[in-house]
């Protein structure tokens, strides 16, 4: 399937927008190649140009950081991806943080209103739709595994400790709830 140069541009944006492409400009090439492939099945299903840019944004998190890892510039820990580069240490309980002013000046705020709108009601509706999927079949917590996993960030070995299910079960669980809110969209 060949790429319209438009999905060429979106793809290209998102990725230089992502947090991680900072200081692995050189990756440019890898980080786009995998996004392509991942992506390449819902660039002709998606027809909203806002839905489409909500999965690109997902899956070009997930290529970048798995080019990341296999490059050897990112691991794995406890708290979530690290840089090969930093270095990790215990920050002590005892300092005052209350004189410390915070700004917010690299957040990036969407140019316009509709954009804004537009996202809002995009997450509210797969909010809705969730928790719609885990009323229909409470027993299988669909909506406590997506709470665990998209808001607090857990692995599925965690999840699976803390339900106590097996983790392949957590991962059959997320992709069944995944393909019901993708074909609530559709």
């Amino acid at each position: 399937m060949e790429l319209a140069q438009d999905k060429i541009d979106l793809i290209s944006r998102i990725i230089k927008n992502d947090r991680k492409y900072p200081n692995n400009e050189d990756l440019f090439d890898d980080f786009f190649n995998e996004t392509c492939k991942r992506s390449v099945a819902i660039l002709g299903a998606i027809e909203s140009e806002a839905t489409l840019e909500t999965y690109l944004k997902r899956i070009v998190t997930t290529s970048i950081i798995n080019v990341l890892k296999d490059s050897g510039r990112l691991r794995r820990t406890k708290s979530g991806y690290m840089s090969t580069k930093e270095v990790t240490f215990e920050t002590p309980t005892d300092i005052d943080y209350s004189g410390i002013d915070i700004t917010y000046s690299n957040i990036k705020v969407p140019e316009n209103p509709e954009q804004v709108v537009i996202q809002k009601e995009i997450l509210q509706f797969v909010a809705d739709t969730i928790k719609k999927i885990d009323e229909e079949d409470p027993d299988k917590n669909y909506l406590h595994i997506y709470t665990l996993r998209y808001d607090k960030g857990m692995t599925q070995k965690e999840i699976s400790e803390e339900i106590g299910i097996s983790q392949s079960e957590i991962s059959k669980r997320l992709y069944k709830l995944m393909e019901k809110v993708r074909n609530a969209i559709e």
